[in-house]
């Protein structure tokens, strides 16, 4: 159902959400940027708007690419991630109340695994809730469940089956039955570290109030499996590693993972939970954090995940990102001025890098490495002409400089993690980055026919 009046615009929940992509506001600036640019190739020679077009699209790589090292440089100059002792953890003290929600939709091929992986977590049995959202018509989970003991801390929420078909959906169920004082989300394949959940609350006492979220880092148990999980294992350690602790550092608006996102309960219930109709809900919930005046860190805590092997599956999984990413930048532009006021200059221009800057990149790297191998290749007279200096500048320096930082940044942020064997791989990112921008082209695209349609990734394969 369409919402309607009010509600279109403030979403049922009281906030923005994805139930549409686009009001007339931004119907009306794509339409205004459409006419200039048709304008521009009606004013000047189809040679010199091209050049003009050309010389845009390399400023935008520019910024986007001294932004990326910006991160990373302030995060290796000066890490802001939390770290917890021993010493800390060992201190008595009486535990909060911990809920901790798992998603599951067909798969009961984790039911062993996940049982046993969370019930290792160190953290007092009487005070700890593990909910297991289980949907109504997945009989093939709820089959798998039968085979085991489910006792306490383990409790089983059914989802309804209703529009959407989303792990936001299934997680706003959960939060409605949470009772305790923090909340984390792990999936299906999860291996978090025993102790995580004590080390949340560490740092959540070591912390001002307004620090309504801990993000621990995520990284992959398959990593050597095959080169497309060698590569996702270097841009995670890149990203959790490196980018995120900078955005940390920078105190900017930092979006969450997908898992692993330890949280304030009576702060996430102020801020009614997740939007059930965005794919990446996670992005959009950290900058609703941020903009309702709280703040998230990260913490020196890994969760395990199994990377997908698989190409196909990759890709389902990357689009899906990039289609979140997309419809979280149209849903908090809506109202601009209002968004800018909330963020502020600088932690706006974040946004807007971090969030737009990121899948324009991809979107247009395409193009740019296509005429890369012509000039390679072919060598035409042509193509040098939308190359004046300055702008040839411009595009070396994200080629060259910008590709050799970026592989360079993988390749620490992989020693630091001791995957010292991927170091070897990282030089390949250059492909790893192409075939990630096909898949940001899928997602984009998917946002015409499917837009709140939730590609499920399979990560159990042979």
């Amino acid at each position: 159902m369409t919402p309607t009046g009010k509600e279109r615009y403030l979403g049922p929940r009281g906030y923005e959400q994805a139930t549409y992509l686009l009001n007339f506001q931004q119907l009306l600036i794509i339409g205004l940027f459409l006419l200039g640019t048709l304008m521009l190739f009606v004013r000047f020679e189809t040679e010199t708007a091209l050049l003009i077009v050309n010389a845009a699209i390399a400023c935008v790589f520019l910024i986007s690419t001294l932004y990326r090292m910006l991160l990373i440089d302030r995060s290796l100059r000066r890490s802001a991630t939390l770290e917890i002792t021993q010493e800390e953890l060992d201190r008595p003290r009486e535990w909060p109340r911990y809920v901790v929600q798992v998603p599951l939709y067909r798969e009961p091929h984790a039911i062993p695994h996940l049982l046993s992986a969370l019930g290792k977590l160190d953290y007092p049995k009487d005070r700890l809730t593990i909910q297991l959202l289980i949907e109504d018509d997945d009989a093939e989970t709820k089959a798998a469940l039968t085979k085991h003991r489910i006792a306490p801390p383990f409790t089983v929420v059914r989802i309804p089956v209703s529009y959407p078909r989303t792990k936001p959906k299934a997680c706003n169920v959960g939060l409605a039955e949470a009772v305790g004082d923090y909340l984390v989300i792990y999936d299906a394949e999860d291996r978090p570290e025993s102790n995580q959940l004590k080390k949340a609350v560490v740092a959540f006492s070591k912390c001002a109030p307004s620090i309504a979220c801990i993000q621990a880092k995520l990284n992959f148990y398959n990593s050597t499996r095959n080169l497309i999980t060698r590569c996702f294992t270097a841009e995670y350690a890149m990203w959790f590693d490196l980018c995120l602790p900078g955005l940390d550092a920078l105190r900017a608006p930092i979006p969450l993972g997908g898992t692993s996102n330890h949280f304030r309960l009576d702060v996430l219930r102020r801020l009614k939970g997740w939007d059930e109709y965005n794919v990446t809900e996670d992005c959009d919930l950290g900058l609703r954090l941020f903009m309702g005046g709280w703040r998230t860190r990260i913490m020196e805590s890994t969760t395990w995940e199994e990377a997908c092997p698989r190409l196909p599956s990759w890709i389902r999984q990357r689009s899906r990102w990039v289609k979140g990413y997309v419809i979280t930048y149209l849903v908090h532009t809506r109202k601009l001025a209002d968004q800018t006021h909330k963020l502020g200059i600088g932690n706006s221009l974040h946004f807007h890098l971090l969030i737009g800057g990121s899948v324009i990149s991809q979107l247009l790297a395409p193009f740019y490495w296509a005429m890369v191998i012509i000039w390679l290749i072919y060598r035409p007279e042509q193509l040098g002409a939308y190359f004046p200096g300055p702008v040839f500048a411009m595009a070396a320096i994200c080629l060259f400089v910008g590709n050799f930082c970026f592989i360079y940044s993988c390749a620490i942020a992989c020693a630091c993690r001791g995957f010292g064997a991927i170091v070897n791989y990282t030089p390949l990112m250059l492909v790893y980055w192409i075939v990630m921008s096909l898949a940001a082209w899928k997602g984009t695209l998917q946002l015409i026919w499917r837009p709140h349609y939730w590609e499920k990734t399979q990560h159990h394969e042979s």
